[in-house]
């Protein structure tokens, strides 16, 4: 694993280390402190939770530049301490070590993708699957009728004060790691893209809060748009560009 720590510099890979214990106590003492007014623990996640838990994978970027083999070992590495702090009952931990598997896993899918343009398709037709399966397909169920599932495998952004927490499911940090993956390696936006798609899963979150009839609402296409929008302009041109080839071929 030598590589892995060549690749990120000694301010870097303190700074995510610093990140990544403050994540694992934040979990462990956040039940026990004062709980926040209703609308105030809105915020709290949107604008310290939210960005906190993103500024881990976005400290972790350099690591997208490591071979599918080496992804592949550390992601599993990362999943196997998640079960295993799992059983020891370290949840707070464990859900650090969850982030970190599902990270490296998007991290490890940007190798499949060899055009830029595959990634525009896919931000424009994950969104829609994402919506089918909350509203009605195997989302909704796992939610509903094996809520244990769910929260097993879930990374939680706990909530000052109380147990309960906002969950984002494996596909969602997946996507957001794979798209600033994307972003750094054909030379997008890098700060927008992982700014808008913080920003628009802070945007989830409030909208969830604000329809308080809804139990929840699908993650992918705040992803997908904080994506797309920052970049909308160099993506188009490469779609042009890929349209061009196309017709030239043929």
């Amino acid at each position: 694993m030598g590589g892995a720590a060549s690749l990120l510099s000694r301010r870097r890979a303190a700074a995510l280390g610093i990140v990544l214990v403050g994540l694992v106590g934040y979990g462990a003492v956040a039940p026990h402190l004062p709980g926040l007014p209703s609308g105030v623990d809105v915020a709290f996640h949107a604008v310290v939770v939210f960005p906190a838990f993103a500024a881990a994978i976005w400290l972790a970027l350099p690591l997208a530049r490591l071979g599918s083999i080496h992804l592949v070992v550390l992601a599993l590495g990362a999943g196997a301490l998640a079960l295993c702090l799992t059983v020891l009952d370290v949840d707070s931990a464990a859900n650090v070590a969850k982030l970190a598997c599902f990270a490296l896993v998007g991290f490890g899918f940007l190798t499949l993708f060899e055009e830029l343009w595959w990634l525009v398709l896919v931000a424009v037709l994950v969104p829609w699957v994402d919506i089918w399966s909350v509203a009605a397909g195997p989302t909704q169920y796992v939610v509903e009728e094996r809520p244990g599932i769910f929260e097993k495998v879930a990374v939680a952004f706990p909530t000052p004060g109380e147990t309960a927490t906002v969950n984002l499911g494996p596909p969602d940090v997946i996507f957001f790691s794979l798209f600033l993956a994307a972003a750094a390696r054909f030379a997008l936006r890098v700060p927008g893209t992982w700014i808008g798609m913080t920003a628009c899963l802070a945007a989830t979150v409030v909208l969830v809060w604000s329809w308080d009839s809804v139990a929840g609402l699908p993650a992918l296409p705040a992803v997908c748009l904080g994506f797309l929008l920052p970049n909308a302009d160099l993506l188009w041109r490469e779609v042009r560009k890929a349209r061009s080839r196309s017709a030239e071929q043929g």
